[in-house]
């Protein structure tokens, strides 16, 4: 199963993420070579958010992520929510 987890930002979250981005990009890294992270990014124009997109038994994977992410434990997420997936088209 595929479990979506959306962020929402804070403003100038570009610029503020700089102190905690090597630390996120370790845990999304960690995240991506287990599996559990299939992929994920900011979103543009405006950066507002971001989506990343798990695969696993439950949504506790994305929640997981979530809750030992540094953006979110450093207040950059303002908002976050988890959404299952149902992949049609591309599911493995």
């Amino acid at each position: 199963m595929y479990y979506i987890l959306f962020y929402k930002t804070v403003e100038n979250y570009i610029k503020k993420r700089a102190p905690f981005r090597e630390e996120h990009l370790g845990l999304a890294q960690q995240a991506f070579q287990n599996g559990a992270l299939v992929l994920g990014g900011a979103l543009a124009d405006p950066s507002d958010g971001a989506v990343l997109v798990f695969k696993g038994d439950s949504p506790e994977v994305a929640e997981d992520f979530a809750n030992n992410d540094p953006y979110v434990k450093n207040g950059l997420i303002t908002e976050w929510n988890v959404r299952t997936w149902n992949v049609v088209i591309g599911n493995e």
